[in-house]
């Protein structure tokens, strides 16, 4: 019997969502809305008038969401955009794509989308299909659409560039080189512990270590240079969603464990307090991390999202270096702010 994700109520999704100001005007583009928190970010901004860019990999789902999309908010404009975050190519015409849809500039950029403890397979890059689904590809796409969030910023006093980390990012002590080179299929192999270092969850964890380490460098050059663009990311805590689903699928996750694990989440919605503070909330700062808590495993796991300050194990001199350095590398182009 395959494993089947509980029905878990929202606590504080629809009082949070009643505070949030209206998005008329404003040009949102979010990775990953066919399901869990990009779908509940998406449908949010699109009923609170923005005009939102849906990036997803083409899939009888993605096109599913999108008409259940399109069918709940038939007063707002929304925009597919193809976007196979596991090759660089697709994610290159996904930009030339949104230059196209966006001539006037681009508010916000959400890099949500991701997977979570998968084989230890390359993508047709050659990368670890974790780390390139979750961090690089997302450092290709924001350094494409760049010039249209520095025209909002410009047009608009600001635009923001949001990142979605995890808990996980605790597992791992720090950023390691090897998984952000072309090392695909050669990482550790498939081992599936959460708790005892398996593999899959190594990788995952530097994955989401890299999405905070990418908004730290983000502030870090953008505060240098006075820009209106603001960076920030968030994590869900624990938040029942498809990536369990798949992560089960693919042997990430025992069925039974993983229904135990999950009676301690949240909703979808509430796990997408984060992303939507950092979409939605005026008056944030550059630099903040918004999530339910910034502990590890079960002390940051549910309830409303508030902002934090970036941590020290990632915001440093050196890990902003090496992160950045080797991820202008594995794109294959420099990244100038």
């Amino acid at each position: 019997m395959p494993y089947k994700k509980a029905e878990i109520p929202s606590k504080y999704f629809q009082n949070f969502f009643n505070s949030l100001p209206s998005l008329n005007g404003k040009t949102i583009a979010i990775t990953g809305t066919t399901s869990g928190t990009g779908f509940v970010a998406a449908k949010a901004c699109l009923k609170l008038g923005a005009r939102v860019l849906v990036l997803n990999r083409p899939s009888d789902r993605s096109q599913k969401s999108l008409e259940v999309l399109k069918t709940e908010n038939s007063n707002t404009e929304i925009l597919p955009v193809d976007c196979d975050l596991q090759s660089f190519n697709s994610v290159r015409q996904a930009g030339r794509k949104i230059h196209e849809l966006c001539p006037n500039g681009l508010d916000v950029l959400c890099n949500n989308a991701g997977v979570m403890a998968l084989e230890d397979v390359p993508t047709e890059d050659s990368f670890d299909v974790q780390m390139q689904t979750n961090h690089l590809s997302h450092f290709l796409l924001t350094k494409l659409v760049f010039d249209l969030l520095e025209k909002s910023a410009n047009l608009n006093g600001e635009a923001r560039i949001i990142n979605h980390s995890s808990i996980a990012r605790k597992q791992v002590k720090k950023l390691e080189p090897k998984y952000l080179k072309k090392n695909g299929g050669n990482l550790g192999g498939n081992g599936s512990s959460i708790f005892f270092g398996g593999a899959r969850w190594t990788r995952y964890g530097q994955t989401k270590l890299a999405n905070a380490a990418f908004t730290a460098c983000l502030h870090s050059k953008l505060s240098l240079k006075n820009s209106n663009i603001k960076a920030l990311v968030a994590h869900p805590g624990f938040a029942i969603t498809n990536l369990q689903s798949t992560t089960v699928k693919d042997g990430g996750m025992g069925k039974l464990f993983t229904k135990i694990l999950m009676k301690t989440a949240q909703s979808g919605e509430d796990g997408a307090l984060g992303i939507l503070n950092c979409i939605a909330t005026p008056n944030v700062e550059s630099g903040q991390f918004f999530g339910p808590g910034m502990g590890g495993m079960f002390t940051a796991i549910k309830g409303p999202a508030r902002g934090f300050s970036l941590e020290p194990s990632y915001d440093n001199p050196q890990t902003r270096e090496l992160l950045w350095n080797l991820s202008c590398e594995a794109i294959g182009e420099e990244f100038i702010i």
